[in-house]
């Protein structure tokens, strides 16, 4: 389990918005590990975790977008039924919202990643760490 930025991108919600992000992030060597996508009528909130916060921000705002960081957990899992079952009764017994989540796997993956973005982050990590993660 690792803590790691988490950035936060405001834009329009119009064709493409998506695309031009993802080329600039590409276009300087950033990878996306995972991804929201909040829609709204006029606009959208993307929510990034990428391997080099620091230059993503830098980059990102040089274009003209309002960029904020955040920190979320970034807790690996295996890909069975229950687990996530487990990370949301340990973090409610410890007192710890869930302000939201999101990741994935494949199906035929063994494990994937959950970011989470909680109340309390060393909370979280001490609840998470007492059952094995």
């Amino acid at each position: 389990m690792d803590t790691m930025k988490q950035l936060a991108v405001f834009v329009a919600n119009r064709p493409g918005t998506l695309a031009q992000i993802c080329e600039t992030l590409a276009l300087n060597k950033i990878n996306i590990l995972g991804i929201s996508v909040a829609d709204a009528m006029d606009h959208a909130v993307l929510r990034f975790v990428v391997d080099n916060a620091a230059v993503a921000v830098h980059v990102l705002g040089e274009t003209g977008l309002l960029v904020l960081d955040s920190d979320v957990l970034a807790v690996a899992l295996d890909n069975q039924p229950g687990r996530l079952s487990d990370v949301s009764r340990a973090l409610g017994e410890a007192g710890v919202n869930i302000e939201y989540a999101y990741g994935g796997t494949h199906p035929s993956d063994k494990s994937g990643t959950l970011f989470l973005k909680v109340s309390d982050t060393e909370v979280a990590r001490a609840a998470l760490t007492r059952i094995g993660l």
